[in-house]
């Protein structure tokens, strides 16, 4: 064919490229080869797609004569693309405002698309879309470009920017990417793909022993030995420092499991061998078949690590993600947290953080409350939040209360200034030995009980009114003082509150939080805190994050404020025990 219509303009029109070019000037089609670019002119109402005529050059995947439209060549697009030709154009075709929207996309084609192992050219796809009257895609032109014909290629090209620089896999962020686009093209009755977690064992050993050097060497190396055996259509990402995940294209759970051994088998068969010599490693697997176990990208993650996690301290090298195992792995999961509470009440590593409750108009300090601090034998702190249930459903909670108890008399021994506010659980406030513990222990420290608050929570002091009063007068009996923590959450106790004692309000950070924003939160604060003002009962607001909600805190006539805005809280180290004490069974 001696010419070709391809819109290469800024407008709308589209312009013949002659073919019949001066006698000493080279063609068009050699120049555009000799830079490994092609054109194209697509019209996306009709579809009807053409190519410049060095397409085949360029691209020798393209047939002119079966890929004329757009959905042909999308068929070729690679599962694990970045984004495809489309979705850029959807992205900035808003901006057209009649002269065309740039679009710019990265994606992979199939070389061979029946093959499932086909190799893969890399593309860079670049150009000018036009809206149609309804505001949607009408028309583009462009040229698109060879960046990579391998991922040896593509590690060193812009398009690779979301693969790792130390093992050349995709990166986390070009994972979710390709994961998003996965469970985007999901549908009923289409094969689906797994995902495999891959961890490598011991790595804070390997970088003590042999440096940080080896220790990358190692993942290097662990890597290259998972693309030995990967299928053409697999696809390795770097999860996090030791992690890898593998996905795996048409896998279900019985593929998925001859796969996981495929690649644990090839990692630890045999040393790997690295410039800082060979090392021999060891693997975890967990995985996750989508979209059956796991209907988005999120939820995928998180089952992927609820698997690998349960193969720790087990000789399964590899679990697969089943729906039962969820509950299996939270049951492993508490009896490892009530192990962690054991050890370190017995190793004393349970401490105290001093959070500032300060006067709502002047801001000063005027006492702290000590909060729950543990820590692991390696230095990590674990959440109170997750602490707590799992302490009350296997009966460590009294036992924690009590070494809080213990901790702030003792720093309020040392320090005759300072008030200090503890929390007790519900199942605390109703133990006789707590109660005898501590009032024992503050006998033998005069002037520090009219120091001390214990903390109840409002759902816990409404679910036996009448119980709860007796338990209430016996604690005040000591010398402390008692506040009501999470007001409002019950919302039920506004007639017994007088009753109870109290000595201290504090009302529940949930309503405070959002008080520049909710006008039902404002509301129902300001009714707490003239409730407690015309029972004369001293309110503090808790969760309070920034000055806006302090000025309007302190206008109503709240006494104290709580919250990070004040300041988080300190830890107060517990001394570490005399060697072979022990200070719970």
């Amino acid at each position: 064919m001696s010419k070709i219509e391809l819109n290469i303009s800024e407008g709308r029109s589209i312009s013949p490229i002659s073919a019949e070019p001066s006698r000493n000037s080279p063609l068009p089609r050699d120049i555009l080869s000799s830079i490994g670019e092609t054109v194209y002119d697509w019209d996306i109402l009709s579809d009807r797609i053409v190519w410049g005529p060095n397409a085949q050059d360029v691209l020798p995947v393209i047939n002119a004569l079966e890929l004329q439209t757009g959905r042909a060549f999308a068929g070729l697009t690679s599962w694990d693309s970045r984004t495809t030709r489309l979705e850029a154009i959807k992205k900035v075709i808003e901006t057209d405002t009649g002269a065309g929207a740039r679009f710019h996309a990265e994606y992979g084609i199939l070389l061979d698309p029946e093959s499932r192992s086909s190799p893969r050219l890399w593309i860079e796809d670049s150009g000018r879309c036009f809206a149609g009257p309804d505001g949607k895609p009408a028309h583009a032109h462009g040229a698109i470009r060879v960046v990579a014909k391998n991922r040896e290629e593509l590690r060193n090209s812009q398009a690779g920017a979301d693969l790792d620089s130390l093992t050349g896999a995709m990166s986390r962020a070009g994972l979710m990417e390709c994961l998003n686009r996965l469970f985007a093209d999901a549908r009923p009755g289409k094969a689906g793909f797994g995902m495999l977690l891959l961890a490598v064992e011991g790595m804070t050993n390997i970088n003590r022993t042999y440096g940080y050097d080896a220790g990358d060497a190692i993942i290097a190396a662990a890597v290259q030995k998972i693309r030995e055996n990967m299928r053409g259509t697999d696809i390795v990402a770097r999860y996090s420092g030791n992690r890898f995940a593998i996905l795996l294209q048409n896998c279900d759970a019985e593929q998925m499991e001859f796969a996981a051994a495929r690649f644990l088998d090839a990692m630890t068969s045999q040393e790997l061998k690295t410039p800082h010599g060979q090392h021999k490693i060891s693997v975890r697997s967990g995985g996750v078949c989508a979209p059956k176990d796991a209907r988005n990208t999120q939820q995928l993650f998180q089952h992927a690590e609820e698997a690998i996690d349960t193969t720790r301290g087990h000789s399964r090298r590899f679990v697969l993600y089943t729906p039962s195992l969820k509950l299996n792995h939270e049951r492993l999961r508490n009896q490892a947290i009530a192990e962690h509470i054991l050890d370190a009440l017995n190793q004393r590593r349970v401490a105290i953080a001093l959070q500032p409750i300060v006067a709502a108009r002047s801001g000063k300090p005027v006492f702290y409350e000590a909060l729950l601090r543990l820590r692991t034998d390696d230095g990590r702190e674990i959440s109170p939040a997750s602490l707590i249930p799992v302490a009350e459903k296997s009966g460590l909670v009294t036992l924690l209360d009590q070494r809080v108890m213990e901790l702030a008399i003792d720093r309020l021994a040392t320090d005759p200034t300072l008030t200090l506010s503890i929390n007790i659980s519900g199942i605390t406030a109703h133990d006789p030995e707590w109660l005898e513990a501590a009032r024992t222990r503050l006998t033998a420290n005069p002037g520090v009980a009219s120091r001390l608050i214990a903390e109840i929570t409002e759902t816990c002091a409404i679910g036996d009114i009448e119980k709860m009063r007796e338990r209430i007068y016996a604690i005040r009996e000591t010398g402390m003082r008692i506040a009501m923590d999470d007001f409002g959450a019950g919302y039920s106790s506004f007639k017994n509150l007088r009753g109870l004692g109290i000595d201290l309000l504090k009302i529940d950070g949930a309503f405070v939080q959002n008080l520049a924003r909710s006008s039902d939160d404002r509301f129902f604060v300001r009714t707490l805190i003239d409730l407690a003002n015309h029972l004369q009962i001293p309110v503090v607001a808790e969760w309070v994050e920034n000055q806006e909600t302090a000025t309007l805190l302190a206008d109503w006539g709240v006494d104290y404020c709580q919250g990070s805005w004040f300041g988080m809280g300190v830890t107060e180290l517990e001394p570490a025990p005399a060697q072979g004490t022990t200070a719970a069974a």
